[in-house]
């Protein structure tokens, strides 16, 4: 009867009835619940000043060049301890009028985004088996935890007894180091979606594949992300111990021969190159996000 008068009272007045929300609303609201509220609510950030992310991201990385050039030019610290920007910059000049800047850094770039990609594949794979099934998280999870566990230097002996000195040990290394973080973001995402949304897929007659897709998926997007952005981070560190391996170029082999060969400068400049590219990487990393979102934290 309540339902009856509510529903009377709802023509009377002129508004809509109300509309049972889909498997996709709940889950996208649910599943996005953990990750604040600047994901439910993108309209407020736009409303934001879109400026200022820029201009404050530069603020502390232009106060550390500042009191840089200034220890570096006011004689406070030895110019073989730390280069001024200048002679970092005329090493960057040198090296590309020798032809050698642009192929450092493209050869690494590839290293990078080469193991990357197989990294993240294999800790997908990974990460969905072990968070979606117990029996292998019961026999894989102490294995690759065991292996997480090695050190980058450690396989290098390894790689270049099976696998030589070529192009190829240096990519394994790399993504051996790119699928940790996002087989261990991503099982631990999946073990923890909220069971009643599970539960709610299977309601609505969702096989496991559809639950995978409509529940579980929009769900641990987030940590998807999360750990796509560590992975590719551990790339670029493991790059520097990849490039260990008999290599005559790239930005790994431009850091250690500078170390080698006291040309401070060109050391310098690796660290800068590493840290310009590590962050431009990211940024496509953050493109994605924004398109996943986009895709799964709309109803």
């Amino acid at each position: 009867m309540s339902t009856t008068r509510e529903r009377d009272a709802g023509v009377a007045t002129g508004a809509a009835p109300a509309v049972p929300a889909t498997l996709h609303q709940y889950a996208t609201t649910y599943g996005y619940s953990a990750a604040g509220t600047a994901l439910a609510t993108p309209r407020r950030a736009g409303r934001r000043r879109r400026w200022w992310p820029v201009v404050g991201g530069l603020i502390v990385p232009g106060a550390v060049l500042a009191v840089w050039w200034y220890a570096s030019t006011a004689g406070q610290v030895p110019a073989y301890l730390l280069p001024s920007p200048p002679a970092v910059v005329a090493s960057a000049v040198d090296l590309f009028e020798r032809g050698l800047l642009l192929p450092y850094i493209g050869i690494s770039t590839q290293r990078v985004l080469l193991g990357f990609a197989a990294g993240a594949v294999m800790g997908l794979v990974l990460g969905a088996a072990v968070g979606l099934s117990r029996t292998a998280s019961i026999l894989l999870s102490p294995l690759i935890g065991a292996l997480r566990a090695v050190p980058s230097l450690a396989w290098l002996p390894l790689l270049v007894l099976y696998l030589g000195i070529g192009e190829v040990p240096k990519v394994v290394l790399i993504t051996i180091g790119a699928a940790f973080p996002v087989f261990t973001t991503l099982a631990g995402a999946l073990r923890h979606v909220d069971a009643q949304l599970v539960e709610l897929g299977r309601a609505y007659g969702l096989g496991r594949l559809g639950v995978l897709a409509t529940v579980q998926l929009p769900a641990v997007i987030p940590s998807i992300v999360s750990g796509l952005r560590l992975a590719l981070a551990q790339s670029w560190l493991f790059l520097v111990a990849a490039e260990l391996i008999a290599s005559s170029m790239g930005l790994g082999f431009l850091l250690i021969d500078s170390g080698n060969n006291g040309r401070i400068d060109r050391l310098f400049l690796a660290i800068v190159l590493l840290a310009v590219l590590g962050k431009l990487t990211d940024g496509l990393i953050g493109v994605l996000e924004r398109r996943l979102l986009g895709r799964w934290g709309t109803a």
